[in-house]
């Protein structure tokens, strides 16, 4: 499996129901949910991307209990997920932490429910990531999504994850995973 593969959950910029620029709120669940996905799928780096400093020390001391604190001993899979989560201010810090790390700077793959000029199929993409030794960096938003700020700094657009129904408001963590597997499962 590929070993320069990174996430970020962007909190900061998102939409909100209005189409307002806002930070949202970093929860238990995704910092615990989706390190034990990266981890699963043997993500590099997970890095939570917020600038707000009361989430950040939140986030901080979630991870640091699993990885320096009592969380150790309590229970050694969630301290292996935890090892490789982090904190960024920005995509851009997040980015730029991927070229110190592989010395360039990573294809930023962006998530959305929309339809874009540069959607992929995940069937598109996990074939390129497997044969492309660039790094790559896959973005999801919070809230009501990506700005279009981030939304531009992509490379491509992964296609929607779709049911069967019109219904299309997972929630983040349950996104990672699925899309994760679509790109880099047993198949």
């Amino acid at each position: 499996m590929r070993n320069n593969i990174y996430v970020g959950l962007v909190h900061y910029p998102v939409y909100n129901r209005n189409g307002e620029t806002v930070a949202t709120s970093v929860t238990n669940f995704d910092i615990h949910d989706i390190s034990r996905t990266c981890r699963t799928y043997d993500i590099k780096k997970y890095f939570i991307i917020t600038p707000v400093d009361a989430q950040q020390e939140l986030t901080n001391r979630i991870i640091n209990y699993w990885v320096e604190g009592d969380g150790i001993e309590f229970n050694k899979n969630r301290n292996e997920a935890f090892e490789n989560t982090d904190l960024e201010d920005s995509v851009q810090s997040a980015a730029e932490m991927i070229l110190k790390a592989e010395g360039k700077m990573p294809k930023i793959i962006t998530t959305s429910a929309k339809i874009f000029p540069n959607t992929v199929s995940y069937a598109e993409l996990g074939k390129e990531i497997v044969e492309d030794e660039s790094p790559y960096l896959i973005l999801f938003g919070t809230g009501w999504g990506l700005t279009e700020e981030i939304m531009n700094m992509s490379y491509k657009i992964l296609e929607p994850v779709r049911g069967k129904t019109k219904y299309n408001h997972l929630s983040v963590r349950s996104a990672v995973s699925i899309i994760l597997d679509r790109l880099l499962g047993e198949n």
